[in-house]
């Protein structure tokens, strides 16, 4: 049997987008932390990368082609689910949409011998960068030559108390520059990697497949299906005091279940295959 070229070219190129993740993204760990937004190589005029992200497909997360301002088949289901009327399928279309995270080059210090990586952060996070920018008294803290490094401080949520992790952060008061001599900025500035090297967009058509696989998984798969997940109602669990009867098969579902799985089935195809 002749091997599927293809096939392994395909993971070659998926296991060196994680390994590009991994070596290019920097994640805060608890305590105190120092880094200053470098220029971003791509985009001089503007550091700030705003992607979207369809978090849980299929337990996966996937690039929103909307981050580009091309179209994307799931923020075009939701809006379909949307306008079906339902307040549980209006639920399951929010879900889908695609949150924001925002990326910034930066060089953390103490590890400058790792190059420049992506920082990426909530909108908290970014709006208080952006106000620290927006005040004169602040000005561009990204300059190569007279910016400013941030103390960035990360709090777990078990040691915070809350839910999820918290992060402060503080620009330095004082003028500072990048590197030491215009060899070594120049060198942060110019070997930067693309973010779309780290993070691939699939065609519409790909985006597409993986909705339609997510609303209709195989029974191999052993999932149930998104209507399942999202989109039903789960029955009020019986107390213990009075006896149930035998439990129904894993996939049986009820009637007004199936119902709103036809819904759904019936949304997408009107939407990609009318």
């Amino acid at each position: 049997m002749a091997l599927d070229l293809s096939a392994i070219r395909g993971r070659l190129n998926k296991l060196q987008n994680t390994s590009n993740r991994t070596s290019n993204l920097w994640k805060p760990t608890p305590g105190k932390h120092q880094v200053r937004i470098v220029p971003y190589k791509f985009a001089p005029e503007n550091p700030f990368i705003e992607l979207f992200f369809h978090y849980n497909i299929n337990n996966k997360t996937y690039l929103s082609p909307s981050s580009f301002g091309r179209p994307d088949p799931i923020v075009e289901f939701a809006e379909k689910l949307k306008r079906m009327g339902d307040k549980e399928d209006w639920k399951a279309a929010k879900k889908m949409e695609p949150k924001l995270r925002t990326f910034v080059p930066v060089l953390v210090r103490g590890e400058e011998g790792e190059g420049v990586k992506f920082w990426g952060f909530g909108k908290t996070v970014y709006q208080e960068i952006l106000g620290y920018i927006a005040d004169p008294d602040y000005g561009d803290i990204t300059d190569p030559t007279n910016g400013r490094d941030i103390t960035i401080e990360y709090v777990s949520a078990e040691d915070a108390g809350t839910s999820y992790p918290v992060t402060t952060i503080r620009v330095k008061p004082n003028t500072t520059p990048l590197a030491e001599g215009d060899a070594q900025i120049q060198n942060f500035m110019e070997t930067q990697s693309n973010i779309t090297d780290i993070y691939s967009e699939l065609s519409y058509d790909e985006l597409k497949s993986v909705l339609e696989g997510w609303l209709n998984p195989t029974a191999e798969e052993g999932e149930e299906s998104v209507s399942q997940q999202t989109l039903s109602t789960p029955s009020t669990p019986k107390t213990e005091a009075t006896p149930a009867p035998a439990a129904a098969p894993s996939n049986e579902v009820t009637t007004e279940e199936k119902k709103k799985m036809d819904d759904v089935a019936s949304a997408f195809d009107d939407l990609f295959n009318g």
